[in-house]
Protein backbone atom coordinates (compact mmCIF):
# COMPACT_ATOMS: atom_id res chain seq x y z
CA UNK A 1 0.00 0.00 0.00
CA UNK A 2 1.80 2.70 -1.45
CA UNK A 3 -0.06 5.68 -0.16
CA UNK A 4 -0.10 4.45 3.38
CA UNK A 5 3.33 2.94 3.49
CA UNK A 6 2.32 -0.67 4.86
CA UNK A 7 2.20 -4.20 3.57
CA UNK A 8 -0.78 -6.25 4.25
CA UNK A 9 -0.02 -10.22 5.40
CA UNK A 10 -2.69 -12.85 6.75
CA UNK A 11 -1.85 -15.31 8.89
CA UNK A 12 -2.83 -19.34 9.90
CA UNK A 13 -3.76 -20.36 13.04
CA UNK A 14 -1.25 -20.98 15.86
CA UNK A 15 0.67 -24.99 15.43
CA UNK A 16 1.39 -24.88 19.29
CA UNK A 17 -0.06 -23.97 22.30
CA UNK A 18 -0.90 -21.04 23.51
CA UNK A 19 -2.49 -20.03 20.37
CA UNK A 20 -1.22 -16.13 19.53
CA UNK A 21 -3.25 -12.93 19.62
CA UNK A 22 -1.86 -12.31 15.63
CA UNK A 23 -3.49 -16.04 13.85
CA UNK A 24 -6.10 -15.94 11.78
CA UNK A 25 -5.83 -12.02 11.78
CA UNK A 26 -4.70 -9.21 9.27
CA UNK A 27 -1.72 -7.56 9.94
CA UNK A 28 -0.08 -4.26 8.64
CA UNK A 29 3.84 -3.63 8.80
CA UNK A 30 5.81 -0.15 8.24
CA UNK A 31 7.38 -1.18 4.75
CA UNK A 32 10.33 1.43 5.56
CA UNK A 33 10.73 -0.05 9.20
CA UNK A 34 9.59 -3.24 9.31
CA UNK A 35 7.39 -2.63 12.23
CA UNK A 36 4.18 -4.08 13.21
CA UNK A 37 1.56 -1.06 12.71
CA UNK A 38 -1.81 -2.72 13.86
CA UNK A 39 -3.11 -6.37 13.91
CA UNK A 40 -6.98 -7.79 13.52
CA UNK A 41 -7.55 -10.90 14.70
CA UNK A 42 -10.79 -12.25 13.40
CA UNK A 43 -10.86 -16.04 15.61
CA UNK A 44 -9.29 -16.31 18.72
CA UNK A 45 -7.75 -19.38 20.17
CA UNK A 46 -7.47 -21.36 17.01
CA UNK A 47 -4.54 -23.52 17.49
CA UNK A 48 -4.12 -26.92 15.14
CA UNK A 49 -1.52 -29.21 13.49
CA UNK A 50 -1.86 -32.23 11.35
CA UNK A 51 -1.26 -34.34 14.45
CA UNK A 52 -4.99 -33.59 15.49
CA UNK A 53 -6.10 -36.00 12.37
CA UNK A 54 -4.23 -38.67 13.33
CA UNK A 55 -3.71 -41.27 15.91
CA UNK A 56 -0.63 -39.48 17.29
CA UNK A 57 -2.07 -36.63 18.83
CA UNK A 58 0.41 -36.08 21.28
CA UNK A 59 1.81 -32.92 19.21
CA UNK A 60 -1.58 -31.47 18.72
CA UNK A 61 -2.50 -28.50 20.86
CA UNK A 62 -5.52 -28.25 23.52
CA UNK A 63 -7.50 -26.22 21.41
CA UNK A 64 -7.92 -28.71 18.30
CA UNK A 65 -8.67 -26.45 15.56
CA UNK A 66 -10.89 -25.17 14.10
CA UNK A 67 -8.07 -24.39 12.12
CA UNK A 68 -9.69 -21.14 10.38
CA UNK A 69 -6.47 -20.06 8.72
CA UNK A 70 -6.48 -17.07 6.29
CA UNK A 71 -4.90 -19.44 3.14
CA UNK A 72 -4.58 -16.41 0.59
CA UNK A 73 -3.45 -12.70 0.68
CA UNK A 74 -6.27 -9.97 1.47
CA UNK A 75 -7.09 -7.96 -1.33
CA UNK A 76 -6.93 -3.51 -1.23
CA UNK A 77 -9.52 -1.58 -3.24
CA UNK A 78 -10.78 1.57 -3.68
CA UNK A 79 -14.24 2.42 -2.69
CA UNK A 80 -16.42 5.53 -3.28
CA UNK A 81 -15.96 8.89 -1.99
CA UNK A 82 -12.16 8.43 -1.02
CA UNK A 83 -12.63 5.32 1.20
CA UNK A 84 -10.97 1.79 1.00
CA UNK A 85 -11.09 -1.79 1.86
CA UNK A 86 -8.87 -4.48 2.83
CA UNK A 87 -10.72 -7.89 2.01
CA UNK A 88 -9.94 -11.00 2.53
CA UNK A 89 -11.87 -14.60 2.20
CA UNK A 90 -11.15 -17.34 5.58
CA UNK A 91 -11.51 -21.21 6.07
CA UNK A 92 -14.42 -20.29 8.57
CA UNK A 93 -16.78 -19.21 5.75
CA UNK A 94 -16.18 -15.81 6.27
CA UNK A 95 -15.61 -12.62 4.08
CA UNK A 96 -14.37 -9.41 5.87
CA UNK A 97 -13.75 -6.30 4.76
CA UNK A 98 -11.11 -3.76 6.98
CA UNK A 99 -10.57 0.23 6.95
CA UNK A 100 -6.76 -0.05 6.04
CA UNK A 101 -7.15 3.81 6.84
CA UNK A 102 -8.52 3.03 10.69
CA UNK A 103 -6.13 0.19 12.01
CA UNK A 104 -8.13 -2.62 10.79
CA UNK A 105 -11.69 -1.39 11.90
CA UNK A 106 -14.07 -3.84 10.48
CA UNK A 107 -16.25 -2.56 7.83
CA UNK A 108 -18.34 -5.32 6.62
CA UNK A 109 -18.43 -9.11 7.31
CA UNK A 110 -20.10 -11.58 5.07
CA UNK A 111 -20.82 -15.22 5.17
CA UNK A 112 -20.73 -17.52 2.70
CA UNK A 113 -20.03 -20.77 3.98
CA UNK A 114 -20.18 -23.18 6.99
CA UNK A 115 -16.58 -23.28 6.70
CA UNK A 116 -14.24 -25.92 8.65
CA UNK A 117 -10.34 -27.55 8.26
CA UNK A 118 -11.18 -27.70 4.13
CA UNK A 119 -14.32 -25.22 4.05
CA UNK A 120 -14.94 -21.55 3.36
CA UNK A 121 -12.77 -19.64 0.94
CA UNK A 122 -9.33 -21.52 0.68
CA UNK A 123 -6.86 -19.88 -2.07
CA UNK A 124 -8.12 -16.51 -3.10
CA UNK A 125 -10.83 -14.34 -4.78
CA UNK A 126 -10.75 -12.07 -6.85
CA UNK A 127 -12.06 -8.47 -7.68
CA UNK A 128 -13.45 -5.34 -10.35
CA UNK A 129 -14.42 -2.08 -9.64
CA UNK A 130 -18.06 -3.12 -8.23
CA UNK A 131 -17.70 -6.81 -6.33
CA UNK A 132 -15.21 -9.18 -5.12
CA UNK A 133 -15.81 -12.45 -6.58
CA UNK A 134 -15.59 -15.79 -3.27
CA UNK A 135 -15.93 -18.98 -4.23
CA UNK A 136 -16.76 -21.82 -1.26
CA UNK A 137 -14.96 -24.95 -1.32
CA UNK A 138 -16.54 -26.50 1.88
CA UNK A 139 -15.22 -29.85 1.63
CA UNK A 140 -17.21 -32.87 2.56
CA UNK A 141 -15.03 -36.04 3.66
CA UNK A 142 -16.18 -39.24 4.40
CA UNK A 143 -14.05 -42.60 5.03
CA UNK A 144 -14.86 -45.63 2.90
CA UNK A 145 -12.99 -49.14 2.56
CA UNK A 146 -9.96 -49.63 0.74
CA UNK A 147 -11.29 -50.45 -3.01
CA UNK A 148 -14.31 -48.32 -2.64
CA UNK A 149 -15.25 -46.13 -6.08
CA UNK A 150 -14.06 -42.75 -5.67
CA UNK A 151 -11.74 -43.42 -2.35
CA UNK A 152 -8.36 -42.19 -2.64
CA UNK A 153 -5.78 -43.26 0.04
CA UNK A 154 -5.37 -40.68 3.06
CA UNK A 155 -2.17 -38.85 2.98
CA UNK A 156 -1.81 -39.80 6.83
CA UNK A 157 -1.58 -43.45 5.78
CA UNK A 158 -5.49 -43.66 7.80
CA UNK A 159 -7.31 -45.76 5.18
CA UNK A 160 -9.06 -44.45 2.18
CA UNK A 161 -11.10 -40.89 2.11
CA UNK A 162 -13.85 -40.31 -0.83
CA UNK A 163 -14.95 -37.08 -1.11
CA UNK A 164 -19.08 -36.18 -0.15
CA UNK A 165 -20.33 -35.40 -3.56
CA UNK A 166 -23.46 -33.69 -1.92
CA UNK A 167 -21.26 -31.01 0.13
CA UNK A 168 -19.57 -27.50 -0.60
CA UNK A 169 -19.18 -25.52 -3.76
CA UNK A 170 -21.03 -22.29 -5.31
CA UNK A 171 -19.63 -18.89 -5.81
CA UNK A 172 -20.74 -15.62 -5.15
CA UNK A 173 -20.74 -11.76 -6.07
CA UNK A 174 -20.82 -9.63 -2.98
CA UNK A 175 -20.87 -5.30 -2.99
CA UNK A 176 -17.53 -4.36 -1.97
CA UNK A 177 -18.66 -1.21 -0.43
CA UNK A 178 -21.25 -3.12 1.86
CA UNK A 179 -20.85 -7.18 1.22
CA UNK A 180 -24.53 -7.30 0.09
CA UNK A 181 -24.70 -10.50 -2.07
CA UNK A 182 -24.89 -9.21 -5.94
CA UNK A 183 -25.73 -12.92 -6.86
CA UNK A 184 -24.85 -16.17 -5.99
CA UNK A 185 -24.58 -19.49 -8.20
CA UNK A 186 -24.52 -23.12 -6.98
CA UNK A 187 -22.95 -25.79 -8.20
CA UNK A 188 -24.55 -27.75 -10.66
CA UNK A 189 -23.68 -31.43 -8.90
CA UNK A 190 -21.64 -34.21 -9.89
CA UNK A 191 -24.21 -36.45 -11.59
CA UNK A 192 -22.97 -39.12 -9.13
CA UNK A 193 -19.27 -39.53 -10.76
CA UNK A 194 -16.78 -41.27 -8.36
CA UNK A 195 -15.10 -39.09 -6.10
CA UNK A 196 -16.14 -35.60 -7.36
CA UNK A 197 -16.90 -33.08 -4.83
CA UNK A 198 -18.86 -29.76 -5.75
CA UNK A 199 -16.06 -27.40 -3.59
CA UNK A 200 -15.03 -24.53 -5.59
CA UNK A 201 -11.28 -24.28 -3.78
CA UNK A 202 -9.27 -22.74 -6.12
CA UNK A 203 -8.67 -19.18 -6.40
CA UNK A 204 -10.64 -17.58 -8.36
CA UNK A 205 -9.73 -15.04 -11.52
CA UNK A 206 -11.42 -12.34 -13.54
CA UNK A 207 -11.17 -10.65 -16.37
CA UNK A 208 -13.48 -7.52 -17.30
CA UNK A 209 -17.51 -9.30 -17.87
CA UNK A 210 -16.10 -12.67 -16.79
CA UNK A 211 -15.26 -14.59 -13.66
CA UNK A 212 -13.62 -18.09 -13.94
CA UNK A 213 -13.85 -21.11 -11.01
CA UNK A 214 -12.57 -24.09 -11.45
CA UNK A 215 -13.83 -27.16 -8.87
CA UNK A 216 -12.68 -30.14 -7.57
CA UNK A 217 -14.95 -32.18 -9.98
CA UNK A 218 -12.36 -31.05 -12.43
CA UNK A 219 -14.90 -28.50 -14.00
CA UNK A 220 -13.44 -24.94 -14.88
CA UNK A 221 -16.70 -22.37 -15.47
CA UNK A 222 -16.92 -18.98 -16.70
CA UNK A 223 -19.43 -16.88 -14.86
CA UNK A 224 -20.92 -13.54 -15.91
CA UNK A 225 -19.95 -11.03 -13.73
CA UNK A 226 -23.18 -9.10 -13.75
CA UNK A 227 -25.36 -12.04 -13.01
CA UNK A 228 -23.61 -15.38 -12.17
CA UNK A 229 -24.72 -17.47 -14.98
CA UNK A 230 -22.88 -19.64 -15.79
CA UNK A 231 -21.29 -19.33 -19.88
CA UNK A 232 -18.66 -21.60 -20.45
CA UNK A 233 -17.55 -25.08 -18.87
CA UNK A 234 -14.97 -27.43 -19.65
CA UNK A 235 -14.69 -30.98 -17.77
CA UNK A 236 -10.64 -31.02 -17.96
CA UNK A 237 -11.05 -34.73 -16.56
CA UNK A 238 -10.22 -36.75 -19.58
CA UNK A 239 -7.06 -37.84 -21.52
CA UNK A 240 -5.07 -35.38 -23.88
CA UNK A 241 -2.99 -35.91 -26.72
CA UNK A 242 0.09 -33.51 -25.50
CA UNK A 243 2.29 -31.44 -27.10
CA UNK A 244 5.30 -33.28 -25.83
CA UNK A 245 3.81 -36.20 -26.20
CA UNK A 246 3.69 -37.11 -22.15
CA UNK A 247 0.52 -39.50 -21.54
CA UNK A 248 -1.70 -36.95 -19.53
CA UNK A 249 -5.24 -36.76 -17.51
CA UNK A 250 -6.99 -34.36 -15.82
CA UNK A 251 -8.38 -34.09 -12.14
CA UNK A 252 -9.22 -31.79 -9.79
CA UNK A 253 -8.67 -28.00 -10.01
CA UNK A 254 -7.31 -27.01 -6.96
CA UNK A 255 -4.58 -24.06 -5.48
CA UNK A 256 -3.77 -21.52 -8.02
CA UNK A 257 -6.64 -20.31 -10.20
CA UNK A 258 -6.63 -19.89 -13.88
CA UNK A 259 -3.98 -17.54 -15.74
CA UNK A 260 -5.00 -15.43 -18.87
CA UNK A 261 -2.65 -13.62 -20.89
CA UNK A 262 -2.68 -12.37 -24.31
CA UNK A 263 -5.66 -13.78 -25.35
CA UNK A 264 -4.81 -17.39 -23.82
CA UNK A 265 -6.47 -18.92 -20.76
CA UNK A 266 -3.77 -21.55 -19.01
CA UNK A 267 -4.80 -23.89 -16.07
CA UNK A 268 -3.62 -26.86 -15.08
CA UNK A 269 -5.84 -29.76 -13.92
CA UNK A 270 -5.04 -32.12 -11.08
CA UNK A 271 -4.54 -32.27 -7.90
CA UNK A 272 -4.23 -35.43 -5.25
CA UNK A 273 -5.12 -34.38 -1.34
CA UNK A 274 -7.60 -35.99 0.98
CA UNK A 275 -9.13 -37.90 -1.97
CA UNK A 276 -9.13 -35.31 -4.73
CA UNK A 277 -8.55 -36.58 -8.45
CA UNK A 278 -5.21 -36.55 -9.51
CA UNK A 279 -3.62 -35.11 -13.00
CA UNK A 280 -1.11 -33.75 -15.06
CA UNK A 281 -1.93 -31.59 -17.26
CA UNK A 282 -1.78 -27.85 -18.13
CA UNK A 283 -4.11 -26.96 -20.59
CA UNK A 284 -4.63 -24.03 -22.84
CA UNK A 285 -7.53 -22.33 -24.33
CA UNK A 286 -7.49 -19.65 -26.95
CA UNK A 287 -10.21 -16.84 -27.17
CA UNK A 288 -10.87 -18.17 -31.17
CA UNK A 289 -10.68 -22.01 -30.36
CA UNK A 290 -8.01 -22.43 -32.08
Amino acid sequence: DLKANTIYATTGDSYSNPAQDTSDAFIAFDTTSGKHKWSRQMTERDAFNVACTTQYRSNCPDAKGPDFDFGSSAILVDLPEGKRALIAGQKSGMVHALDPDHDGAVLWQRRVGQGSTLGGVQWGMATDDENIYVAVSDIGLQRVAAGTPGGQKSIFGSGELKMDPRAGGGIFALKLATGEIVWHTPHPGCNDRPGCSPAQSAAVTAIPGIVFSGGLDGHLRAYAAKTGEVIWDVDTMQEYQTVNGAPAHGGSLDGPGAVVAGGMLYVNSGYTNFGTMPGNVLLAFSVDGK
